[in-house]
């Protein structure tokens, strides 16, 4: 086995297993608090979920909630994080068990002081983060989610894993690893993309197997009806995909669509729309869902756009959400 391999199962093994974290649901006694005036001019908070390779503290992401402050003033912008050291935290979106990465998430929220006490919260989901918001929704949602807005996400799974830079030993660690055993318990419960993996020429495997994706899309036959009521109750959950996006493969799966080689199978079509599996017709119903396309390659965003998307989707609680200038796209 390379030494460079051996390394990260010894290291995954041990720090980034995560396994003391207790889950947290939310109170069964817990009720939001009554509507006040100033509900209808603060604005919620923002909560941020970074993507593969990325930190907290990275300053990108930071001036992204400056944005939102100057846009809605007064807007409170919180991170996430799976560790407070940023070295740790990137390291997190390679290794973890996503199972266990989630709880901590919705430990955190729940005791925020801010955070936990507000009427709700709206999110952004930048790359994978995106389809992590999603788990945090469905599975604990307190504090409640209003508006979702995720950028080139992998909603529906990636079939490859990203090409690595030269000289980051991290992603092809995390590569080698997606490439050895994709099914296995161990690569499963610390492997991060591995954990959204889900080709369709493994069904099988990725259903039987699958630590994060197949439970969260609700694709087994046992259907987990929280998931699919906790969705429903956003107010909007808008999804962008990257024209130029050569970042995920397939890029598709920012909108769920089904890619098997050359055939596409858009949203409407298939099942987990159909009968509704998550809550995903039923937004589509009321208006709540919307596809959107950005020009450019993975993760490339202008000011313009976030501006747009800042504006059009967050703010103070009693506000009507705008609609955007563009068509919607009929998938």
């Amino acid at each position: 086995m390379a030494p460079l391999l051996s390394t990260l199962i010894l290291l995954l093994s041990s720090s980034l297993a995560l396994s003391s974290i207790t889950p947290i649901s939310r109170p069964s006694h817990y009720k939001p608090s009554p509507k006040t005036d100033d509900d209808y001019d603060t604005p919620l908070p923002l909560i941020i979920w970074h993507g593969l390779g990325d930190n907290y503290q990275n300053e990108g992401l930071t001036s992204i909630g400056d944005l939102a402050t100057e846009i809605h003033p007064g807007t409170l912008t919180y991170i996430i994080r799976i560790d407070d050291d940023a070295s740790a935290d990137r390291t997190a979106t390679f290794f973890g068990n996503l199972t266990l990465q989630l709880d901590k998430v919705c430990a955190d929220l729940a005791a925020h002081p801010i955070l936990s006490t507000a009427p709700a919260v709206d999110a952004l989901g930048f790359s994978q983060g995106g389809q992590f918001l999603r788990g945090y929704i469905e599975r604990c949602n307190f504090p409640p989610v209003r508006s979702l807005v995720t950028f080139g996400s992998q909603h529906n799974g990636i079939s490859e894993f990203q090409s690595c830079a030269a000289t980051d030993w991290l992603c092809k660690g995390a590569r080698s690893l997606l490439r050895s055993n994709t099914w296995s318990a161990f690569v499963q419960s610390r492997l991060v993309p591995a954990q959204y993996f889900r080709d369709p020429e493994q069904l099988d495997s990725y259903l039987e197997s699958s630590n994060f994706l197949a439970d969260i899309n609700n694709e087994r036959e046992l259907k987990n009806q929280t998931y699919k009521e906790n969705l429903e109750r956003l107010e909007r959950f808008v999804m962008y995909l990257f024209e130029e996006d050569e970042t995920v493969v397939p890029k598709e799966t920012g909108w769920f669509a089904e890619v098997n080689g050359t055939d596409v199978t858009l949203l409407r079509e298939r099942s987990i729309y159909r009968e509704d599996w998550i809550g995903l017709k039923t937004l589509d119903a009321k208006g709540a869902l919307e596809f959107k396309t950005t020009e450019g390659q993975h993760m490339k965003l202008t000011d313009k756009l976030l501006k747009a998307v800042i504006k059009e989707n967050y703010g103070p609680l009693g506000r009507k959400l705008e609609k955007e200038m563009t068509e919607r796209e009929e998938l």
